[in-house]
């Protein structure tokens, strides 16, 4: 199971740095309700990430042999797939990019997550978790810890490692409040500043890196099966 957790991990670090959803943890933070908005926001995101996993490992999951299948082959042709819809991502988020003060009010929507009640600050964390680029590394992640033919009951225990691991981004900041209290402003501010000034490079970069990564497995995969 330790593998399976490897291979998925970097797909799960890429969901963890989404700077659209750590923006708007500190937002929801920021507010007079930050704590029961930001435990509402992150417990929402958990469940968007929970749902997908279920989809996913029914589609994808049950036990494994251990010898090549047509499952192990069209994983890996997922695999490269997404890897592929990752690359061009990156490409077009590069080219894209804009200047730090056009990225700052590129972002002004997100004002309105200090303004969401618990049941809404939820509701956005479902919605965020469930974006199309977290459903294609999500998958990703449970194609990589299904092809290393680990039993349904330790692939479920892998995911939900990988959950944990996505959640590290939007949980940090409402760690740091819990535990700074309003010592903690200042230094979420300069998080979210930071983090919009650098979402496009941020989001470019990750996405090549699994990108490439992605397409390697896949091609790996596909020569394993022949």
């Amino acid at each position: 199971m330790g593998d399976a957790i490897v291979q998925a991990l970097p797909s799960a670090v890429v969901v963890a740095l989404s700077p659209i959803a750590i923006v708007g943890t500190v937002l929801m933070l920021l507010t007079g309700r930050g704590r029961v908005n930001g435990t509402a926001f992150v417990l929402g995101w958990i469940v968007g990430l929970a749902i997908i996993g279920v989809v996913c490992l029914s589609i994808a999951g049950g036990g494994n042999s251990g010898e090549p299948t047509e499952r192990d082959r069209w994983l890996s042709v997922a695999l490269l797939a997404v890897g592929v819809l990752l690359l061009l991502v990156a490409i077009r988020q590069w080219r894209g990019r804009t200047r730090e003060h056009n990225d700052v009010t590129a972002m002004r929507w997100l004002d309105a997550f200090g303004t969401f009640p618990p049941g809404k600050a939820a509701g956005a964390g479902v919605v965020l978790s469930v974006s199309p680029k977290n459903l294609l590394l999500a998958f990703a992640g449970v194609a990589e810890i299904v092809q290393t033919g680990i039993s349904t009951e330790q692939q479920v225990v892998a995911y939900a490692v990988f959950v944990l691991i996505a959640t590290l981004g939007i949980g940090t900041p409402l760690v740091i409040q819990l535990a700074l209290g309003g010592r903690s402003r200042r230094l979420l501010e300069g998080l979210k500043n930071w983090m919009i000034r650098h979402n496009t490079l941020i989001m470019a970069a990750l996405s090549f890196i699994i990108g490439v990564k992605l397409i390697a497995d896949g091609l790996s995969g596909l020569a394993r099966v022949r």
